[in-house]
């Protein structure tokens, strides 16, 4: 995985993740040093969406990032094999304050351009006309039926949203997870970890080792990371907290394995088959060293 100019070797390593429990507890081992990497790391800690518009400036060496925003920054960027977000069950959500409609034509809230949530609406609904904020605006702002003095018809809702909507009074029209696994049959892909390709000799493959053990390390030491994801968890009860890790953190998460990859592939040739991305050769994931 060797780039034909590659960066020097930095002193720390800078890694962005996100907030969200999925990601704390996946990364506090590494974070707090209890598992051994190549390099030490200091934590960057955003929301995805911020995360997604930095790498198209290629701003982190290695960082969380949505699978869409992911195509847009191949050539800068490799997924490593651990540490991401796939699965079955855990889609995006389409929300109404009432009865579901045919949103073609109608105002969505969406929690940004390179998510992989927007990309599913498109695929779903093409003639949409999508209004973005952060993801933590979508439900008060479907709850209220509009946003910034403009009509608002449902929201996309992402992470811990798909526990809490009730609690703004709102309903499930689709979910566009449920509707990816009955069309495909595959897992959806949702979120990967990125490093830079410029990173020299075998560091993209030791990072991989060390992000997939650090997971081991959350799975064999469940408490160690509690107060760590709890103090990242923003309002989230306990509860919710770790419904939301039993979730988004899973098999895949320590390898994406064959199906991961055959689902990576076919969210990319659905995108580059909608004109969303631009169609592109390069290896979609970090390879072990020749002869490892």
């Amino acid at each position: 995985m060797s780039a034909t100019n590659p960066s020097p070797l930095p002193a720390v390593l800078d890694l962005g993740y996100s907030l969200c429990p999925n990601d704390t507890f996946i990364f506090h081992a590494l974070h707090a040093g209890l598992v051994r990497g190549p390099l030490p790391v200091r934590e960057v800690l955003e929301d995805v969406q911020t995360l997604n518009e930095w790498a198209l400036g290629g701003r982190l060496p290695m960082t969380k990032i949505s699978y869409r925003a992911y195509f847009e920054v191949m050539d800068q960027y490799v997924a490593l094999r651990a540490g991401g977000a796939l699965g079955r069950g855990v889609g995006p959500l389409i929300v109404t304050r009432g009865a579901a409609q045919d949103l073609n034509g109608r105002r969505v809230a969406s929690p940004g351009a390179l998510t992989t949530a927007e990309l599913l609406l498109r695929l779903v609904f093409p003639e949409v006309q999508v209004v973005r904020m952060r993801y933590d605006e979508v439900m008060p702002a479907v709850a209220r039926g509009e946003y910034q003095g403009q009509p608002l018809d449902a929201g996309l809702i992402i992470h811990e949203s798909r526990f809490t909507y009730h609690e703004h009074g709102l309903k499930e029209q689709l979910d566009l997870g449920a509707w990816w696994e009955q069309d495909t049959g595959l897992p959806l892909p949702l979120g990967a970890i990125l490093v830079r390709r410029d990173l020299p000799g075998d560091l993209p493959w030791a990072l991989n080792t060390a992000v997939r053990q650090s997971l081991e390390y959350a799975y064999a030491h469940p408490g160690a990371s509690r107060d760590y994801v709890r103090q990242h968890a923003l309002e989230l009860s306990d509860e919710v907290m770790q419904a939301h890790i039993d979730l988004y953190v899973n098999a895949f998460s320590l390898d994406v394995g064959a199906e991961g990859e055959q689902a990576v592939r076919e969210l990319y040739r659905r995108a580059v088959e909608a004109g969303a991305v631009r169609p592109g050769s390069q290896p979609l994931f970090v390879t072990p060293p020749h002869g490892s």
